[in-house]
C-alpha cells in the first residue's frame, strides 16, 4: 500500500509509541499536520512558540523513565530557527529528543526561497545528529535511526529536516522492527574489566574518598546502584546541579551540591579529597572553575562516563572508564564486595570528622523574617508541604540556585532545569512537558519575574489543555543573578537589571483563565501554597514579592578555586 511521505512520517512516530508531539504548524508542514489529523494515534500539543515546543518535549523526556522520547514538530525558516534554543538546551544536558522540521521543496533549497533556512547547517553544532531527507523512500528508516541515536550512548537531540515535496511523494511503508546497524555509531556500554579492577584498588587505598555524581546517573537510570555503592562503602558524596535527586538529599552521606553555588562542606570536601570517583559528571566550568587549582594537590580521579570525549576534557584523569554508568557501577560494586574491600576505618573516621566540622558551619543558613519574604523561606515551606516529593521545574537565575540549595530532592527525575545552556524561559514549558509525562504528580514551576516573561505566552497552552501546574514567581524586581554579579564584581553598577515595567502577574494569569495570588508578607507564604495545592484542577500563579537584596551564597567566583568561596555574611563574622 502506497502512503504519502507525511503519512509515512506519522506512521513511523506511531511505531515508536509516541504519545505526544509538541509543535506549531506552518506551510512547510501542512501535509504532516493533515496526516496527524487523519491518523489520530497520538496527541498533538499546540504551543504558542516553537522554542516552548522543544522545551516541553525536552521536559517530557527528562521526566519520563528514559524510554519515552519527546518529539517536537516545527515548520521551516523561522519555525526552525525559533526551535534552535530549545534544541541547544536539550542537547547541552544530553536529553534524548527528536525534532522534525519542515523544509521548502527540494527544488527550492538553496534559492533563498520563502521561509528557507539551512536547518541542518544551523543545527549541526548543537545536535547529536541531524538528517536532511532527500527521498521519500528514506523516511521510515531515518525516523528509526533518529530515535535509536537519540536514546542510546550519550543521549542527545536528533533533527530530521523534511522537504515539503518529500511529504507529498508516495512510497510503500515498512517500518524497521529491529535496531539498525550504523557502522560509524557503536556506543560502548560495558566498562573495561582491567580499568574497573584498577578503580577498585585506587578507591580502597583512599584516605579521603568522595563520590561526585552528575546528570549522567539520572539519564542512565543508575540511581539505585549509585545509592547502593555509596551506602555500602560509607563514602561521602556530592552532586552537580544536574545530578540532584540521583541520591537522596536527606541522607547523611550527602554533603550537598558542588560548584559555583555549592555548599561549603561539599566544595571543601571535594577540594580536599585524595580520591574522587566521578560518575556521569563532566567537570564543567561551573563545577570546577579552575582545573589546575582543583588537581594541584595530586588527588587521583576515577572518571566513569559513556561519552569518551567527556573524560579528561577539563581535568587529568588517572582511571578513565568508558561505559554505561549503570553497568560500570554494578561491576565495580560487585568487585568491591567479592574482594571484601574496605576503606581504612581510622582514616575514614578522621575524614568524616573533618566533614562534620565543615558541615556544622551551616553555609546555607539565612536570617528569616515575618515581614519581608525571603526566597529561601518559600522553597523551604514548599518542601515541607510536599514532603520533599514534588516534581520541580525551574527557570534560570537566583531562584534556580535557591531551589537547588533548599529543596531536598530525594529521587531522580524530580528536578528539571537547564544546567548546561542556562536557558531563561524553560520553566513553564518544562512544567507542561513534565505534567503530561507524569499527570499523577504535583508539578511546580519555580521562576523569577525575568525568566517567566520569556515564555509567558504558554499560559495560554496550559489553559487549552487544562494543565494544573503551580507557578511560584519569586519576584524581586531585578534580574537577580545578574544584579548579584554586578554587586560583587561591578561595584554596584546595576546596568539594565532593574525591571521597571513589570506586569501585574495576578491579572495576567487571570486574563489567561488561571488563578492568580499575590503574596507580600512572609506570614502568608504557607497559606498561599496550601491554597494553591488544594486547587487540584487549576493552574495557580503565585507572585511572591521577595527581598530585593538577597544573594545566593556560598559563591565561587570566576578564576577561583573551590576553597576560595565568597561566604555568606554569618560565616564571614565567625
Amino acid at each position: 500500500m502506497q502512503l504519502s511521505g507525511a503519512q509515512i512520517l506519522v506512521q513511523s512516530l506511531k511505531a515508536e509509541n509516541v504519545e505526544y508531539v509538541f509543535g506549531y504548524p506552518g506551510g512547510a508542514v501542512l501535509e504532516i499536520y493533515d496526516a496527524i489529523f487523519q491518523l489520530k494515534k497520538f496527541r498533538h500539543i499546540l504551543v504558542r512558540h516553537e522554542q516552548a515546543a522543544v522545551h516541553a518535549a525536552d521536559a517530557y523526556s527528562r521526566a519520563s523513565n528514559g524510554e519515552k522520547i519527546g518529539v517536537a514538530l516545527v515548520t521551516s525558516g523561522p519555525g526552525a530557527t525559533n526551535a534552535i534554543t530549545g534544541i541547544a538546551t536539550a542537547n547541552s544536558d544530553s536529553v534524548p529528543l527528536v525534532v522534525i522540521s519542515g523544509q521548502v521543496g527540494s527544488p527550492a533549497i538553496g534559492t533563498d526561497a520563502f521561509q528557507e533556512v539551512d536547518t541542518v547547517g544551523i543545527s549541526r553544532p548543537c545536535v547529536k545528529h541531524n538528517f536532511l531527507v532527500t527521498h521519500v523512500s528514506e523516511l521510515a528508516e531515518t525516523v528509526k535511526k533518529a530515535f535509536q541515536i537519540a536514546r542510546t550512548g550519550r543521549p542527545g537531540v536528533v533533527v530530521i529536516d523534511v522537504p515539503k515535496d518529500v511529504t507529498q511523494a508516495m512510497a510503500k511503508f515498512s517500518y524497521p522492527q529491529e535496531d539498525i546497524n550504523i557502522r560509524s555509531y557503536q556506543p560502548v556500554t560495558q566498562g573495561h574489566t582491567g580499568q574497573i579492577k584498577k578503580a577498585a584498588q585506587v578507591m580502597a587505598a583512599a584516605k579521603r574518598p568522595i563520590v561526585l555524581y552528575g546528570g549522567g546517573v539520572i539519564l542512565g537510570n543508575a540511581s539505585n546502584i549509585l545509592t547502593d555503592f555509596i551506602q555500602s562503602t560509607g563514602t561521602p558524596c556530592v552532586s552537580t546541579l544536574m545530578g540532584l535527586g540521583a541520591f537522596p538529599a536527606t541522607n547523611r552521606q550527602f554533603l550537598g551540591m558542588v560548584g559555583m553555588h555549592g555548599s561549603y562542606e561539599a566544595n571543601i570536601a571535594l577540594q580536599n579529597a585524595d580520591v574522587v570517583l566521578a560518575v556521569g559528571a563532566r567537570f564543567d566550568d561551573r563545577v570546577i572553575s579552575v582545573p589546575d587549582k582543583f588537581t594541584d594537590d595530586g588527588k587521583k580521579i576515577i572518571h566513569i562516563d559513556i561519552d569518551p570525549s567527556s573524560i579528561a576534557k577539563r581535568v587529568k584523569v588517572d582511571v578513565p572508564i568508558v561505559g554505561d554508568v549503570k553497568n560500570v557501577l554494578a561491576d565495580l560494586l560487585a568487585l568491591w564486595q567479592k574482594q571484601n574491600l574496605n576503606f581504612n576505618s581510622n582514616a575514614l573516621d578522621r575524614w568524616w570528622k573533618n566533614i562534620e566540622n565543615w558541615r556544622s558551619r551551616d553555609s546555607i543558613w539565612f536570617e528569616s523574617s515575618d515581614e519581608i519574604i525571603k526566597p529561601q523561606q518559600v522553597i523551604q515551606t514548599l518542601a515541607k508541604l510536599t514532603d520533599n516529593n514534588a516534581l520541580i521545574t525551574s527557570d534560570v537565575g537566583q531562584h534556580q540556585m535557591f531551589t537547588a540549595q533548599y529543596y531536598p530532592f530525594i529521587r531522580p527525575r524530580q528536578w528539571l532545569n537547564s544546567g548546561g545552556l542556562g536557558t531563561m524561559g524553560v520553566g513553564l514549558p518544562y512544567a507542561m512537558g513534565a505534567k503530561l509525562a507524569k499527570p499523577e504528580e504535583d508539578v511546580f514551576c519555580i521562576t523569577g519575574e525575568g525568566s517567566i516573561q520569556m515564555n509567558i505566552q504558554e499560559l495560554s497552552t496550559c489553559y487549552q489543555y487544562r494543565l494544573p501546574i503551580k507557578v511560584i514567581n519569586l519576584n524581586n524586581g531585578f534580574l537577580g543573578m545578574v544584579r548579584q554579579w554586578q554587586e560583587l564584581y561591578y561595584d554596584n553598577r546595576y546596568s539594565e537589571t532593574y525591571m521597571e515595567s513589570l506586569p501585574d502577574f495576578v491579572k495576567l494569569a487571570e486574563a489567561y483563565g488561571h488563578v492568580g495570588i499575590r503574596v507580600e508578607k512572609a506570614v502568608d507564604i504557607e497559606g498561599a501554597l496550601k491554597e494553591a495545592i488544594a486547587l487540584k484542577d487549576r493552574l495557580v500563579f503565585m507572585d511572591f514579592i521577595t527581598d530585593r537584596t538577597q544573594n545566593v551564597y556560598p559563591m565561587v567566583g570566576n578564576g577561583k578555586g573551590l576553597d576560595e568561596m565568597v561566604l555568606p555574611p554569618h560565616m564571614r563574622e565567625e
